[in-house]
């Protein structure tokens, strides 16, 4: 336990305490900006509170309020007294800045800013700055046909929504990456600072460049609870403290206390510090040409959980404590009493002088900035503004050369990896590379050719062995999947472009950051003025199917049951076979905007099957019938053999290959998936197939062996609807099977291999599968299957003894020519 002196210095209560000494403001400011804090804590309290009577002309009365209070109004004074006297340092310095919302939930300070500066009239014109106008603004508050309580796509100058809390520094850094101009001033809430993600993103400014990037101002908001906790970093010492934030690498600059006036002094002496600091770093890099690292400068603002509300009510502590996180009085329509605090509470902000004609005077509205240079208004936060489309290599000019179908070996990824390097080369500051530390390991080394990767950490001398370290580099590595990510979405969302690289397994990792982002472009498609922003792009790779070295831990392909939970609107998902699919699907995908789009392919070597022309059509199908693979001859098939992945794709054909070893005039229909979304019903989704053209693929009547890269639960879920697929369609995919396996004894567990597969399509095809095709084989599948079982017993023992797959099924290959354009009599039974 601290002693009283400690306890007192760690205090929110009392005369400011700076660690910047100075009295910047006169006597008539800190007038000015006292009523522009009143004016905006009045806002506040409005958007919980009142559905009528905006400026309290009349007594307050229960059917002036909403009839259920929401809201979170304990962060908003402090976020309010930052966001404004930042204010001053944009008109001073002329600064182009954006305010991240870290406390996202504490929406009412960020609107409030907002509204006074006139920003949300002009994009909302019925919101208008009167009393009509302010009745609506405050209506719309968390109130159904409204707006949510957090900084949602809805807040004009947010990229950041705050609701799920640990991502503001992370999107503050990707937003200034490439912005040299640009300040994200970033408050982080005391709750926020306790999230994991939060805490590893104080390292981006070892990845900062002074000379190409901007600055993040993180100003660390110690209001002391949680919901219904002390908050840790508010119950530290003063020195722990510092030296956490030394330890980080930044320069903490401590503003606490409660008395308005001397903090008015401290918090704009201590803000204009900072800006002059980041200022003077970064022209001494620019004009040396020579980037480093400085100790970049942090506020820690110390303050009362919902400041300047009424420390007690009813003998229980309201303001600096737990109870002031939310709506600070709840009973409002039950108590009078409560009632009428309320009410003083809200005429102590004085919104009849201050509002007198329903909007503040002239002299207040001088205190904020003008146009673009509004923090709400700035063209960064409506990256769509900014965005240009990327120059584009042409992707065709990459292709792998497929003279025969999947007689060719090659790697997928790392001829990717040509093409994803003259992307970065032809947009140099317009698009990045991210991933955890496992750009090489998926193959994608080619990259740095045009970018290395960006390193403003100490060097060594082996790094120029082959570190492709650089201060000025385009690919953004940190072995943290929440801070890549963070980082890819700031700089989408303030007007570029980029790339997330994983491995598959461990991209669960960010799940919930995904989930948030897609809710986030959702919402942008409802608000007129946003623009479209870049899609989010992610490549998976290392897949399951590949991990069987690593074992059970590093098999889990389920992150597209996360993506496809989400809205059709705004997500897509591409499982290339190939390695011109590949390409084809990732032009695609960085052309595109507003989509999370998903990639996966497999990084390691693998067979090609389609020329790049056949590609071409193949993918902007997404779904289609390969004849190269299939003997049906345009009649109907006695079985559709399906697939969907890379290495599904190459088990389904070795599948194909033992069949017609077995059944020379057997009738294989050979499909295979791209876009896996083609497998939805059109009326869910729009890249959904009809049912006439789902029928003309799958048929409706014929048993389909779906061999799928991912959980198999996932394809029937999404064809459910379809003619036929109840008792037709039977799916096989990763099972949550694995150890320390080879490829083909991984599969074999889960019944994805290839003699599985063709033993299922013997047993539907000997009275076991029903309807067409039920009895096409009848007794004649046994003396098959039984040679298959053996054959994969054989495969299964080779592997447990010799520890590698036998190699002539390894490396099987496509050797027959025969195909759809042979006529080849229809199989009788």
């Amino acid at each position: 336990m601290g002693d009283a002196n400690e306890l007192e210095s760690i205090s929110a209560f009392g005369t400011a305490r700076a660690t910047v000494k100075g009295t910047p403001l006169s006597a008539e400011e800190i007038k000015k900006y006292n009523d522009f804090f009143k004016a905006s804590l009045y806002l506040s309290l409005g958007m919980i509170y009142l559905r009528q009577n905006p400026l309290l002309k009349e007594p307050l009365k229960k059917e002036h309020l909403k009839a259920r209070l929401l809201g979170h109004f304990g962060s908003a004074p402090g976020q309010i007294f930052t966001y404004m006297h930042f204010n001053r340092l944009i008109i001073k310095y002329d600064l182009s800045a954006l305010f991240i919302s870290g406390p996202g939930h504490g929406a009412p300070a960020v609107l409030s800013q907002a509204y006074l500066e006139g920003t949300y009239s002009e994009v909302y014109p019925d919101k208008s700055e009167d009393e009509e106008g302010m009745q609506k603004f405050f209506k719309q508050f968390s109130f159904p046909g409204g707006i949510g309580s957090h900084a949602t796509p809805e807040t004009p100058g947010s990229i950041h929504e705050g609701g799920e809390l640990g991502y503001s520094i992370s999107h503050a850094f990707g937003a200034v990456f490439d912005h040299p101009n640009l300040i994200a001033l970033t408050m982080v809430g005391d709750g926020e600072a306790e999230t994991g993600p939060l805490a590893t993103s104080w390292h981006s400014t070892k990845f900062l460049n002074p000379i190409t990037d901007g600055a993040v101002l993180p100003v660390l908001h110690l209001n002391g609870y949680k919901i219904n906790n002390p908050t840790v970093l508010a119950r530290i010492s003063h020195k722990e403290l510092e030296n956490l934030f030394l330890g980080y690498g930044y320069q903490p600059y401590f503003v606490e206390g409660d008395d308005v006036d001397s903090m008015h002094q401290a918090m704009a002496a201590t803000l204009e510090h900072c800006v002059l600091e980041i200022r003077k770093y970064q022209k001494q890099a620019r004009d040396s040409g020579k980037p480093f690292r400085p100790r970049w400068p942090a506020i820690i603002l110390r303050t009362p959980k919902g400041w300047t509300g009424p420390r007690k009510i009813d003998d229980k502590y309201l303001e600096g404590y737990w109870r002031a996180h939310q709506v600070p009085i709840t009973d409002v329509h039950e108590n009078p009493d409560h009632l009428k605090l309320l009410e003083q509470w809200m005429r102590s902000y004085e919104p009849d002088r201050l509002f007198a004609d329903g909007k503040i005077s002239q002299d207040l509205k001088a205190l904020c900035p003008a146009g673009n240079r509004r923090m709400s208004a700035n063209p960064v936060a409506n990256g769509g503004l900014l965005r240009k489309p990327l120059k584009m290599p042409d992707f065709r000019e990459y292709a792998l050369k497929v003279d025969k179908p999947a007689a060719t070996m090659g790697s997928s990824m790392r001829n990717m990896a040509k093409f994803l390097r003259d992307v970065i080369a032809l947009n140099t500051t317009t698009f990045r590379l991210f991933g955890p530390d496992e750009t090489e390991s998926n193959k994608l080394a080619d990259v740095y050719q045009a970018g290395k990767k960006v390193w403003m950490g100490e060097y060594f001398e082996e790094d120029e062995n082959g570190g492709n370290l650089a201060p000025a580099g385009r690919v953004m590595e940190m072995l943290s999947e929440h801070t890549c990510e963070g980082w890819l979405e700031g700089y989408i969302l303030s007007g570029r472009h980029g790339l997330l690289n994983s491995y598959e397994p461990f991209i669960h990792v960010i799940d919930s950051m995904v989930n948030q982002h897609c809710k986030w472009i959702e919402k942008c498609l409802e608000v007129e003025w946003r623009n479209r922003a870049a899609s989010l792009n992610i490549l998976l790779t290392a897949v399951v199917w590949r991990q069987d070295h690593n074992g059970f831990t590093h098999q889990d392909p389920g992150f597209l049951d996360v993506v496809a939970n989400k809205s059709p609107e705004v997500v897509r998902i591409y499982l290339p076979p190939d390695g011109n699919c590949l390409l084809s699907c990732m032009d695609h995908c960085l052309r595109s905007s507003n989509y999370v789009n998903v990639i996966v392919a497999d990084k390691q070597e693998h067979l090609q099957y389609l020329p790049m022309e056949d590609a071409i059509v193949h993918c902007t199908k997404g779904v289609g019938i390969w004849p190269q693979f299939s003997t049906d001859h345009g009649d109907d098939p006695d079985i559709v053999m399906a697939s969907c992945g890379d290495i599904a794709t190459h088990e389904s054909l070795a599948a194909i290959d033992l069949l017609l070893q077995h059944f020379p005039h057997l009738k294989i229909r050979c499909v295979n998936v791209v876009d896996l979304f083609k497998l939805i019903s059109h009326v869910d989704h729009p890249h959904g197939l009809t049912d006439a053209e789902w029928t003309a693929l799958f048929t409706a009547d014929t048993p389909i062996i779906f061999n799928f890269h991912s959980y198999p639960w996932l394809v029937h879920r999404l064809s459910y609807k379809r003619p036929g697929a109840w008792r037709h369609l039977h799916v096989r995919g990763y099972k949550e099977k694995g150890n320390i396996d080879t490829p083909l004894e991984l599969a074999i567990r889960n019944q994805t291999d290839r003699f599985s597969l063709a033993m299922d399509a013997i047993d539907r095809m000997t009275g076991g599968g029903g309807g067409h095709g039920g009895g096409v084989l009848g007794n004649r599948g046994a003396a098959a299957r039984e040679a298959l079982k053996n054959a994969q017993i054989k495969a299964r023992t080779e592997a447990f003894e010799n520890g590698v797959d036998p190699s002539f099924l390894k490396d099987w290959m496509w050797t027959r020519e025969q195909s759809m354009q042979e006529a080849v009599p229809k199989l009788t039974g």
